[in-house]
């Protein structure tokens, strides 16, 4: 094997390296993306590359897929100098990349998908549908995903698109495979799932590129582990050498405490709302709980449970078949958001960019528009200085980093525009705020902002509902925690009492299982 013509290199070359890059840099109108950047692929291996929104991750992977072009820098497959035009030359070469948000077909099957382009054809204009799904079903069989290749992508769960695209890729022999942000929307059991497919794809001759904010899964999945931050190579660890804490000091600059757990929440404080034999149609079977003044109540339980239906069905955007819903004691009906939100209650998605934001909306106009009839508004005229001094302090209050509050949207990284939807609630004044998957696609550091952010809330009084897929999240947040099941409470835990292991166990048992009886007291408590 040759060795890379390069004086850049760190070293000599190594063989056993599939893929490296040295020097690249790339500037966009007013910001040096990356600088110089480093990184190795070994043979056989995952690599996890991390870093905040705004690292530079993304666009290293983009330049080394031939998205963008680079302008200083080389790379190299094998030793070999790698310099792609475009995607499909990146797929030739055998670089496959699969990104967070799906370049899926929802009315084609899961064998037109995987082949799309390359599907087998009769006299060079009709498409061969016993031989295409052949096809698929030997690549579905080699790679043993629970697939069907007649299926309609639509009709599949999270977990199996993503095992579509991942098919996809491999389709084309793929020798690196890039994974951006694979599990953001998978529970634990379908992370599992997909790690067992990487584990099965690494050869002596592949390696997986693997972009996480998950810390945790590195431990689980990662052979080393890459770090850069503000567009600069910082540093790679060995997995089993290494501790989460040092790879996300090294992330953010700082130190972060992850290990910090609330006290139990105060019981002598005033309920401000309770929901009472809450039911729905499709899932939800008599849900009560209380929710007191200045708690954060979380909410666990396995994808499917009910967590998200119980928000929806508070706010009003999911019809109940029974229950009553009181805030301060009196009796609210929403049915819809809007009338939750005038009645002191705010709902954060957990798709912020679909039914959260404005994204093609200026910051200010985000954070106002759930105000602007009774507090921006008279005789039919926007205040727009009104709004804009508003926006401008919260801008200032929850640290969102914009230039402007006329910034669009669209434009500012995963955790300030979490921050946006919060100032949003923050101005309509919410006695109650319900927030589902609260820092879903934000990396450690944002995810740390919000935390605090969280705990100032409940602190100044106000209640919190939050939903959330990430234990330890749920873990160091919640002053008590709702465990549901197949649409029911299995126990309501105080923070004292909570583990990992005793939700898991009450989480996948309807019934309570086991550990029932830990929290069956907590449960008698809170459910009416």
């Amino acid at each position: 094997m040759p060795v890379p013509a390069n004086d850049s290199l760190t070293g000599p070359y190594d063989a056993d390296l599939l893929l490296q890059a040295e020097g690249v840099t790339k500037s966009f109108p007013g910001v040096k993306a990356l600088s110089g950047m480093r990184l190795d692929l070994r043979k056989g291996e995952v690599l996890a590359l991390v870093g905040e929104n705004g690292a530079g991750k993304s666009t290293l992977m983009k330049l080394l897929t031939g998205i963008y072009q680079m302008e200083e820098g080389q790379f190299w497959l094998e030793g070999q100098p790698l310099s792609v035009k475009n995607p499909k030359e990146a797929q030739e070469r055998g670089l496959a990349i699969i990104h967070q948000e799906f370049n899926l077909m929802p009315d084609l099957t899961v064998a037109q998908n995987i082949f799309i382009g390359r599907e087998p054809l009769t006299g060079g204009f009709f498409t061969k549908p016993k031989e295409l799904e052949a096809q698929a079903r030997e690549l579905i069989d080699r790679l043993g995903l629970p697939l069907d290749p007649s299926a309609k992508v639509h009709s599949l769960t999270v977990a199996k698109q993503q095992m579509v695209e991942i098919a996809k890729a491999l389709s084309y022999n793929a020798r690196v495979l890039i994974m951006d942000e694979p599990t953001a929307a998978l529970n634990d059991a379908e992370v599992d799932t997909l790690h067992d497919l990487i584990r099965r794809f690494i050869t002596p001759q592949t390696g997986v590129v693997y972009i996480s904010h998950r810390m945790p899964e590195l431990k689980r999945i990662a052979d080393r582990v890459t770090v850069i931050r503000d567009g600069e190579y910082i540093d790679t660890l060995n997995m089993a050498e290494a501790t989460l804490d040092q790879v996300i000091s090294r992330m953010v600059g700082r130190a972060i405490d992850t290990s910090a757990r609330p006290e139990n929440v105060r019981t002598d404080r005033p309920v401000l709302l309770t929901v009472e034999n809450l039911s729905t149609k499709e899932l939800l079977q008599d849900v009560s709980f209380d929710l007191y003044e200045g708690e954060i109540l979380g909410f666990a339980g396995l994808m499917g449970a009910g967590r998200t239906e119980v928000a929806r069905a508070i706010v009003g955007a999911d019809p109940r078949t029974s229950g009553t819903i009181r805030l301060r004691g009196k009796i609210v009906n929403p049915h819809n958001a809007a009338e939750a939100a005038k009645q002191g209650i705010g709902y954060l998605s957990e798709d912020r960019k679909k039914y959260g934001l404005m994204l093609g909306q200026a910051v200010a106009s985000n954070i106002a528009i759930s105000s602007l009839a009774d507090q921006f508004s008279r005789f039919g005229f926007v205040n727009d200085r009104a709004i804009a001094k508003v926006a401008g302090e919260q801008r200032v209050a929850l640290r969102i980093k914009t230039p402007s509050v006329a910034q669009l949207a669209k434009n500012l990284s995963g955790g300030n525009q979490q921050k946006v939807v919060i100032a949003r609630w923050l101005v309509k004044n919410s006695d109650v705020l319900i927030f589902d998957e609260p820092t879903r696609g934000i990396d450690i550091g944002a995810k740390d902002e919000i935390y605090h952010l969280l705990n100032r809330l409940a602190s100044e009084g106000k209640s919190i509902i939050m939903i959330s897929s990430e234990l330890p999240e749920v873990l160091r947040l919640s002053h008590r925690i709702v465990v549901m099941a197949e649409g029911r409470i299995t126990a309501v835990l105080a923070a004292a009492d909570a583990s990992q292991e005793s939700i898991i166990a009450l989480a996948t048992h309807p019934d309570g299982g086991p550990l029932a009886a830990a929290g069956a007291d907590h449960h008698e408590e809170d459910a009416r």
